[in-house]
């Protein structure tokens, strides 16, 4: 156990966290030199979007004075969408490597994912990387020396493109980052920090044992659940598995439990000796707070179970989806499903088709609301279906959050314009240094979940970042706007909006249907109502046969005749013809505030 170093890496997107670990990996004589890059990123859109999206464990062997250490590595998502993983993966470690860019300078997110290691008593080694980019960049040695208290020479400055400085890294992670604390003789706690659904062997279980060991064959139990099961392989995490009979204090391994029901398995539980009556009470698992809400329908509606099974097995890996199944008259049986944020709903959309092959259709996203009544009971409503009639209702709360936006000087008046066009009221201002700002706005979360960081993103020209924290509900002036297709109610186009807005988002939404949706033989009125009052309405109009084209000569009348007797036609397909609106208006659909 002493000579053990459990350790994750905190480095926002695109500051060489990926490649810093492949050079880790290489000198610990892992992997072999010139493997592909981020190779611990092992998912397709990973790689795609050059993110880090689930958190990966990796062991390495090291040798330092003659001694011989373990280093686990727990990598880490970067996004704030991502928190959940990573405060799984830091409540795991006794250390963190802080990775900044030196061309870039520290950014929101890594501020945030620094916080939640500092909570948890990480010893933090600051890294500055790119050196082979820049000469040493003293706005950015200031920016972290500032932030962790330390000194000049505490910062390692590597190139983990080329490798230079990296082994000062293992040096310091050996010297300065704490061995594991624990008691082998005490009765087992080992915490889940992640687990994988195999069709053949059951769940693979993730985990980092506190006190006491794991053998083959053991009989354990998880400490929520109740579940029982036999280990019936265990071993470390390497690139491969590698099976051991025994896991000691400290350690960080696998087992594979044989369990097929993928809800008996949570991460953030404890497994514990099957029958042990001296462990009675341990920490609770962290409850996930999601903060978008958005549901998820099957384009084939005999696809519905096939989609509950994929959602399970999803769950199992990333514990921060929530769902619960609801039905809609225009698509069917779904899920309404609870995200951290608008990333992570693209990443599970994403996900669901590549990994299971399920084509899928999601709704608009929105953000739970809380209902005062006339009986003076608080309801939480998720779906805009559910909002209640006008005159049903007292006031409105909505969630705001506190959002901290980093930027350079020159674009601090477009940060300002556009937050307060989004119902934003400035809390602070505050530089770094000469050309890095730091703005705070208190903001509510149904203003962001968009298209809000795409238009901070262009009108900073790329150069900004921002992270969240949920700070509380606060009353709204709200109204629903429901979407009428031929005279029909299509709640799944409903939507709450600011009174301000609604009339100008109204109009806007019945002009994007009118172009979505395809012409069918008939004329399609396209409303909006607010409380039942229309306030916007387009037209869609028919494909029309020209029954005149025939008629070459003769009276006037024949011709009228014929346009009479077609529009008779019209109008009665409008009554008995249903309009058919394609998947692909609900995905387009998502863009309609841009």
């Amino acid at each position: 156990m002493h000579y053990i170093r459990n350790f994750c890496i905190i480095a926002h997107i695109d500051h060489g966290k990926s490649t810093l670990a492949d050079r880790l990996l290489e000198l610990t004589n892992t992997i072999p030199k010139k493997s592909r890059n981020q190779l611990l990123d092992d998912m397709d859109l990973e790689r795609e979007r050059g993110i880090t999206i689930k958190s990966h464990a990796v062991q390495m062997n090291y040798k330092h004075k003659n001694d011989r250490y373990i280093l686990n590595l727990i990598d880490t998502p970067g996004h704030v969408d991502f928190s959940y993983e990573v405060s799984r993966s830091i409540s795991s470690c006794e250390g963190a490597l802080l990775v900044v860019d030196c061309t870039k300078s520290i950014q929101s997110q890594t501020i945030y994912n620094l916080s939640l290691a500092l909570k948890n008593n990480l010893v933090i080694i600051p890294v500055l990387n790119k050196i082979d980019l820049c000469d040493s960049n003293n706005n950015v040695l200031k920016e972290i020396m500032g932030l962790l208290k330390c000194k000049k020479n505490d910062i390692v400055n590597v190139s983990a493109k080329y490798g230079i400085g990296v082994e000062k890294i293992l040096h310091e992670i050996v010297n300065k980052i704490p061995h594991p604390k624990g008691d082998t003789d005490s009765p087992l706690e080992a915490t889940i920090f992640d687990s994988i659904y195999n069709p053949y062997k059951g769940i693979e279980i993730f985990f980092r044992i506190k006190n006491g060991s794991i053998k083959k064959g053991q009989q354990l139990k998880l400490f929520t659940t109740g579940k029982t099961f036999y280990a019936n392989e265990i071993g470390n995490l390497k690139l491969k598995k590698i099976p051991k009979n025994k896991i000691n204090t400290g350690d960080v391994g696998y087992i594979i439990s044989g369990i097929k029901n993928t809800s008996e398995v949570i991460v953030g539980d404890t497994i514990i000796e099957f029958n042990c009556s001296k462990i009675t009470k341990i920490k609770n698992i962290e409850k996930v707070k999601p903060m978008v809400f958005s549901s998820i329908y099957p384009i084939d509606n005999d696809k519905y179970e096939e989609l509950r099974n994929s959602m399970n097995k999803l769950k199992l890996n990333d514990a921060s989806i929530s769902f619960t199944p609801e039905s809609s008259p225009a698509l069917g049986f779904g899920f309404h499903c609870g995200f951290l944020g608008m990333l992570h709903m693209e990443i599970i959309k994403d996900r669901l088709e590549r990994e299971f092959g399920v084509s899928i259709i999601v709704t608009i996203p929105n953000v739970s609301y809380k209902i005062y009544t006339k009986e003076n009971k608080v309801i939480t409503i998720n779906n805009p279906s559910n909002f209640p009639e006008f005159g049903k209702f007292k006031k409105v709360e909505e969630p705001y959050i506190f959002i901290s936006i980093f930027t350079k000087k020159d674009y601090v008046g477009n940060v300002i314009s556009l937050c307060i066009k989004k119902r934003g009221v400035m809390m602070d201002q505050k530089y770094f240094s000469y050309e890095k700002v730091k703005i705070s706005f208190e903001i509510p979360l149904s203003e962001i979940i968009l298209d809000f960081y795409d238009k901070l993103k262009t009108i900073t020209k790329g150069y900004a970042t921002f992270d969240y924290n949920f700070i509380g509900y606060r009353y709204s002036n709200l109204e629903k706007i429901t979407i009428l297709i031929n005279n029909e109610k299509i709640e799944s186009l409903s939507m709450l909006s600011h009174k301000d807005k609604s009339r100008s988002l109204a109009k806007k939404i019945c002009k994007k249907l009118s172009i979505l949706i395809p012409k069918h033989q008939f004329n399609i009125p396209i409303q909006a109502s607010i409380f039942g009052k229309i306030i916007a309405r387009e037209n869609i109009k028919p494909l029309r046969k020209n029954v005149i084209d025939k008629c070459y000569g003769g009276d006037i009348s024949r011709k009228k005749k014929l346009l009479d007797k077609q529009k008779k036609g019209k109008n009665k397909m409008r009554k008995l013809g249903k309009v058919e609106v394609p998947s692909s208006t609900f995905i387009n659909f998502l863009k309609i505030k841009e």
